[in-house]
C-alpha cells in the first residue's frame, strides 16, 4: 500500500511538472497576444529540453499518452531551435558587419582594427555616443558615407558604408538609422535600404511599444533591404518576425549567441542580420563590448 501511494504521488508530481513545462513552452508562441510571450520565447530551447526530459519520466510513471504528446511537441519545437542554430545560410555578394559597440567601450581602436580586417561593405552599429564621432571619422578613408543618429544616454545607431547613398534618403527614427544606397555595377546598379536597429528590452520593458512605432516606418521602405542590429530578442519572437515580414527580409544563418554580458558560456542570440535573400553569418570578437560582432555575406 505504501509503495502504491508513493508511486501515485510521484506520478502526480511528474504530471504537474510536465503540464507546467508544456504551458511555459506553449506560452512562448503567444507573443502576438501579449509581449510576455516574446520574453518566454527566449527560453524556448530550454523549455523544449525540459518537456522532453519530463516526458521520458512520465512514460516510466505510467502517463504514456501525455508522455507521447509532450515528447512530440518537444521534438518539433526543439528541432526548430536546433535548426536555427545550425542551418547555415547561402552567402551573398554584400558583406555586413553588425556590432553593438557598448557605450562605455574602452577598446574602440581594437574594434576599428577588426572592422578593417573584416573589410565589409556595410557596418551597422548601436550605442554610439556623440563623442565617438571622432572614432567614426577615423574610418572615413574606408567608409566615406556615414550616418549617426542621436540616441539616449547610451548612444544611438549608426551606418558606415563605402556604397554611395541615394541623396535625401538617410533618416533617423526611434532606435533606428536608415539610408538607401546604390550597389551592383555600373551596367546593373541596384538600390537597397540599410537599416541599423536597437530595440528596447522586452517585457516587462517597452519592446512591444517600440516595435509598434517602427513597423509603419519600415513599411514605407520599398525595395530590397538589409536590416541589422541589437534586437534584444531571439529572431523567432513575434516582435522580430513582424519587423522582418514588414520589410520583406530573411535572417542570415545560422543564429549565433552574441550577447556575453550575462555569460560567455551561454551567450544570448539577440543580435541579428537580415536581408532580402538571407545570408550566411559568422562571429567576430567582442573588442571591448559585451556583444560579439556579426559578419554576414548577404543576398539582396
Amino acid at each position: 500500500m505504501w509503495m502504491e501511494d508513493t508511486g501515485r504521488i510521484w506520478q502526480q508530481l511528474i504530471g504537474v511538472a510536465l503540464c507546467l513545462s508544456v504551458l511555459a513552452l506553449a506560452a512562448g508562441y503567444l507573443g502576438w497576444l501579449h509581449p510576455l510571450g516574446d520574453s518566454l520565447s527566449v527560453g524556448r530551447g530550454f523549455a523544449a529540453a525540459a518537456v522532453l526530459v519530463l516526458a521520458v519520466a512520465a512514460s516510466f510513471a505510467g502517463l504514456r499518452m501525455a508522455a507521447f504528446v509532450s515528447m512530440l511537441l518537444a521534438m518539433l519545437t526543439g528541432g526548430q531551435v536546433l535548426l536555427a542554430y545550425s542551418w547555415p545560410g547561402l552567402p551573398g555578394s554584400y558583406t555586413v558587419y553588425q556590432k553593438n559597440v557598448l557605450f562605455r567601450n574602452a577598446a574602440l581602436p581594437a574594434l576599428a582594427e577588426d572592422i578593417r580586417a573584416a573589410n565589409p561593405a556595410i557596418v551597422t552599429l548601436q550605442e554610439v555616443l556623440p563623442e565617438n564621432r571622432a572614432w567614426m571619422e577615423g574610418l572615413k578613408d574606408a567608409y566615406p558615407h556615414q550616418l549617426l543618429c542621436p540616441g539616449s544616454r547610451i548612444g544611438g545607431e549608426a551606418i558606415l558604408t563605402r556604397l554611395p547613398p541615394v541623396d535625401g534618403t538617410a533618416f533617423c527614427g526611434p532606435g533606428l538609422a536608415a539610408m538607401q544606397v546604390v550597389g551592383g555595377t555600373a551596367d546593373f546598379p541596384e538600390r537597397f535600404w540599410i537599416v541599423s536597429v536597437h530595440l528596447h528590452w522586452p517585457w516587462p520593458y517597452g519592446q512591444s511599444d517600440h516595435v509598434r512605432l517602427l513597423l509603419p516606418i519600415l513599411d514605407k521602405l520599398q525595395g530590397p533591404a538589409i536590416m541589422a542590429g541589437d534586437f534584444n530578442m531571439v529572431r523567432w519572437a513575434n516582435s522580430v518576425t513582424q519587423m522582418a515580414e514588414v520589410l520583406g527580409v530573411r535572417a542570415a544563418g545560422p543564429m549565433l549567441g552574441s550577447y556575453i554580458g550575462l555569460s560567455r558560456v551561454l551567450p544570448l542570440p539577440i543580435d541579428h542580420i537580415f536581408a532580402t535573400g538571407g545570408g550566411k553569418v559568422t562571429l567576430r570578437p567582442a573588442a571591448g563590448s559585451d556583444h560579439l560582432g556579426l559578419l554576414a555575406q548577404v543576398v539582396i
